[in-house]
């Protein structure tokens, strides 16, 4: 397996659980989970993503600025995921604030797997490409773990 095969399917869990939160309502159970679930994988996946994907590709000068505009938008996320914990589940800006995660994820995924993984492909070895994604599974399980 290499780096991209291993962050896509992190990709799809994103994309079914975003999908999943979008769907519920009020304060239930199902949104909990559904939002728990998505929650633990988009941190889990940014940590394991930055330290084994986008800190190595800032040693190429071609890998700085994509590295630097994916971790903002993970920033972006992540005071998504902030505003979220604040809000009451069962309030309408609640499922507002859901909404434009969700739409951040899908554009996320999206121009990595359009866009960034063409770029990085040019600029990794397959030794680097094998050995990332070992090391990102292994970070990847140890965030999911401590989440």
């Amino acid at each position: 397996m290499n780096i991209f095969e291993a962050l896509r399917e992190s990709h799809e869990r994103q994309r079914t659980y975003a999908e999943a939160v979008v769907r519920t309502s009020g304060d239930t159970p199902e949104r909990k989970e559904a939002y728990e679930r998505l929650k633990a994988e988009l941190q889990a996946h940014e940590t394991a993503e930055e330290r084994h994907f986008y800190i190595p590709l800032m040693q190429f000068d071609n890998g700085v600025d994509l590295s630097r505009h994916a971790i903002s938008e993970h920033h972006e996320m992540d005071e998504m995921m902030e505003e979220l914990d604040e809000t009451e589940m069962s309030s309408p800006s609640w499922l507002a604030t859901a909404k434009k995660l969700s739409e951040k994820v899908h554009h996320h995924l999206k121009e990595e797997e359009n866009k960034f993984f063409q770029s990085a492909g040019k600029l990794l070895s397959d030794k680097q490409k094998t050995s990332l994604a070992k090391d990102y599974l292994k970070e990847f399980e140890e965030q999911l773990k401590s989440a």
